[in-house]
């Protein structure tokens, strides 16, 4: 779960991390209000769910309240196109007006999940700011990685040795520990998959300050905080992906013509991975679980169905818990109810198969079934070729 900057902000100064003074406007006479509440000279950002906003426009510096306001009417209602938006773009809602800091340095730090070693990875680096991908590709060297032990978790010393490795001395290396180490708590107490300051820098006047922060949540932990929901910004969702959150499916959109329907993440994987390889595009990455009820695969058909992009539908289904015939039952049931006359291939192995085919074959739809998960995928791309 992703929220905005400056809800990553009001997370990290709650955790005493110090943070630039700012204000959300919702309109471009808010911005201009808040520009003159931090004196003119100020810092305007577009919130949106993604990097890369400074080089895409969103981030700019303003010396006046009207020249705020100015940007605020070009912002609100914009889509910013980053590398991790895709071509689509995101639309500008909200915008974060902050005071202006005088920079003398800038570090990358974060806190992220390592899933191949299953510990938390402490990511700091002395080249922080907007090209920080970039040190990453060409100067690996730069970037320092420190895995934190889940069970003595993060110790002063070790927050002491990355400060130290980022150059800091003195009073500002003192005031970096006890911020690494305030971080590393907001990770734990907020149950977060990433916490990221980029940049985290030292102003002119000595200070350490977030001048940018990036907060995701743990969706398996979203149950612990009841505060959580509420903080979603929907409209930088897919319609589809809200949807689907609804029913309990795990749906991504992509840039493809595929719909694909899986039962189990690691398969849904497998199945993008095999369609490209026989020459097809997914639409989409959709879980419907391994304990999915008949209704439960009809609307996660449905939602597939409502992507103007999707000119197929590949099914992929192990059964195992969910058995073929309640799978078939549900495709069905949905491609009659939106009268889908797309093309569709049903590969299927396990409890039920001969039942599953055998109601699909009947079902008059214009179906196939694949005998293997190389052959469904070759059928399907073949169909749309």
């Amino acid at each position: 779960m992703n929220i905005h900057e400056y809800q990553a902000k009001e997370i990290l100064s709650a955790f005493g991390i110090p943070v630039p003074r700012g204000r959300v406007a919702m309109t471009s006479d808010q911005v201009e209000r808040a520009a003159k509440e931090m004196g003119g000279h100020c810092v305007v950002k577009a919130q949106i769910y993604a990097g890369g906003r400074g080089k895409a426009g969103g981030v700019k510096v303003v010396h006046h309240p009207e020249q705020a306001q100015d940007l605020g009417k070009d912002l609100f209602g914009k889509k910013i196109v980053t590398p991790q938006t895709g071509p689509e773009g995101l639309r500008v809602r909200r915008i974060l007006v902050e005071e202006a800091v005088e920079i003398a340095k800038e570090f990358y730090l974060s806190i992220t999940l390592d899933r191949g070693s299953s510990q938390y990875m402490l990511i700091a680096s002395a080249e922080g700011g907007m090209d920080i991908e970039e040190v990453a590709s060409k100067s690996p060297e730069k970037i320092i990685t420190f895995a934190i032990d889940p069970f003595t978790g993060l110790r002063p010393y070790q927050a002491r040795r990355v400060a130290l490795a980022l150059g800091l001395t003195g009073s500002v290396c003192e005031d970096c520990v006890n911020l690494i180490l305030n971080l590393y708590r907001a990770f734990l107490e907020k149950d977060c998959s990433l916490i990221e300051i980029n940049p985290l820098v030292v102003s002119r006047a000595g200070w350490l300050m977030a001048m940018d922060a990036k907060i995701t949540f743990d969706d398996n932990a979203v149950y612990r905080h009841r505060e959580y929901p509420d903080m979603v910004d929907y409209s930088q969702l897919d319609p589809l992906e809200i949807q689907a959150s609804k029913y309990d499916l795990a749906y991504i959109k992509l840039g493809g013509s595929i719909g694909c329907l899986v039962n189990g993440a690691g398969l849904a994987m497998a199945t993008l991975d095999v369609l490209k390889e026989f020459g097809g595009e997914p639409a989409n990455f959709l879980d419907v679980g391994g304990g999915a009820t008949r209704e439960k695969v009809a609307e996660a058909f449905k939602i597939i169905l409502q992507d103007a992009d999707v000119k197929g539908i590949f099914v992929n289904i192990f059964g195992g818990i969910m058995r073929c015939d309640i799978i078939a039952q549900g495709i069905i049931e949905a491609a009659e109810e939106v009268h889908c006359t797309l093309p569709i291939v049903v590969r299927m192995d396990g409890s039920q198969v001969d039942e599953g085919k055998r109601l699909l074959k009947e079902s008059g739809l214009n179906v196939e079934c694949g005998d293997n998960l190389g052959d469904a995928a070759a059928r399907i791309v073949k169909m749309l070729g």
